[in-house]
């Protein structure tokens, strides 16, 4: 570490101003900062300082997103094994390796879309490249079907990391959570490929490795089963643990929870957003299920879709998210309990969480300034007695 550091040292002069490859200026920087803690302050003003960075901040958070990924990996094939009936004749490394496969294509394609998009515009802007999109770049292949076209996906990143984020400014100045606006843009888009009871299912093999199942092939969601049946369809420990149709990251409550325990140990997540997303949805769900408008338990909500994956790691981005410490708790409650009412109250639309995330980002900085006038008033009224 000590070669490379002294590596670094010797070949900046040519990145800045005056250099040979002082146009790369903002390339460099982004490299070095992303291998080393950056050694400069504030240059006026009142700083607070910690022992970690931006960077390291989202490296942690991807680090959290791990076991979601692995196992939404595994889930794939998985399920490509069980729709085939081969699941008996198939050992652990085949599902694993196979679900690699099908989900890295994702991956590359929202980072390498993504990053260029960010290296172009630090470029044409002269400034540094920001660090946002090293989280929002692996959230966006866990938040979609195995069988969402690539291309499509390319565009969506594209769309979501111009419009949802750099003219707003760049990292740190978005209103809306840049991996829920590319999934909200292939919603309304390209509905077809988002939704319905064939995009769930990786339905090729691949090197060799799955099976090829009928273009015909369909299998529902439990929420969609919910709205069809009545009822979910699969057994709450399979629920739990994950191997059901779904979103490649969004089936495991157990990978998710681990995600969520590195998290709050770490300090990086706020809990009182966690806590209150999650109280607000059991509210609503229990209101529901006490007046029968839900065929299911109120814990299922809970359970199924995107609902936890959604409290863990996109309600608590920091970025959009309220900051104050009262307008946290408004702000979860408020989440769940849309969440929980548009999956009730919108049979055509069985999942909520992305469009309540949505919804209270726009009304986050709302909820911020409420808190802090109530907080003025207060102490008026005890200055003023």
């Amino acid at each position: 570490m000590r070669f490379l550091r002294n590596y670094l040292n010797t070949i900046k002069p040519n990145f800045e101003k005056g250099g040979r490859f002082s146009a790369l200026r903002s390339v460099f920087d982004g490299f070095e900062t992303f291998l080393y803690v950056p050694n400069t302050t504030s240059k006026s003003g009142v700083s607070i300082h910690d022992s970690i960075d931006s960077k390291r901040i989202m490296t942690m958070v991807v680090i959290a997103l791990m076991p979601a990924l692995f196992f939404g990996m595994y889930n794939v094939g998985y399920q490509n094994y069980l729709a085939a009936g081969t699941l008996g004749d198939s050992s652990f490394m085949e599902l694993m390796t196979y679900g690699f496969l099908a989900v890295l294509p994702k991956i590359l394609v929202s980072y390498i879309v993504g990053l260029s998009i960010e290296f172009a515009w630090a470029q044409w802007k002269g400034e540094e490249i920001q660090e946002g999109f090293l989280v929002s770049g692996m959230i966006i292949p866990l938040i979609i079907p195995v069988n969402c076209p690539l291309w499509i996906l390319a565009i969506a990143v594209a769309f979501a990391v111009v419009f949802a984020k750099e003219i707003f400014g760049g990292t740190g100045m978005n209103i809306f959570n840049v991996a829920l606006v590319t999934r909200a843009f292939l919603f309304f888009s390209y509905p077809t490929e988002m939704s319905g009871d064939t995009v769930w299912v990786a339905n090729e093999s691949i090197f060799g490795l799955g099976n090829d199942l009928p273009d015909a092939f369909t299998c529902a969601t439990p929420l969609a089963l919910v709205g069809q049946t009545g009822a979910a369809g699969y057994p709450l420990c399979d629920i739990i643990t994950g191997l059901i149709p779904g979103s490649i990251g969004e089936t495991s409550v157990i990978a998710i929870a681990i995600g969520a325990a590195i998290l709050l140990w770490t300090g990086i997540a706020s809990w009182k957003i966690m806590l209150s997303v999650f109280a607000g949805g059991a509210v609503m769900a229990l209101v529901f299920t006490a007046t029968g408008s839900t065929p299911i338990q109120w814990y299922e909500h809970l359970l199924l879709g995107g609902f936890a994956f959604g409290a863990v790691f996109m309600a608590t981005d920091p970025v959009t998210a309220a900051r104050t410490e009262t307008g946290k708790y408004f702000y979860g409650f408020i989440i769940g309990s849309v969440a929980v009412i548009i999956r009730v109250m919108n049979p055509g639309y069985p999942e909520g969480m992305m469009l309540a995330i949505l919804l209270m980002n726009m009304f986050a900085p709302l909820i911020d300034y409420c808190v802090v006038q109530a907080n003025i008033s207060k102490r008026m009224k005890r200055l003023n007695k």
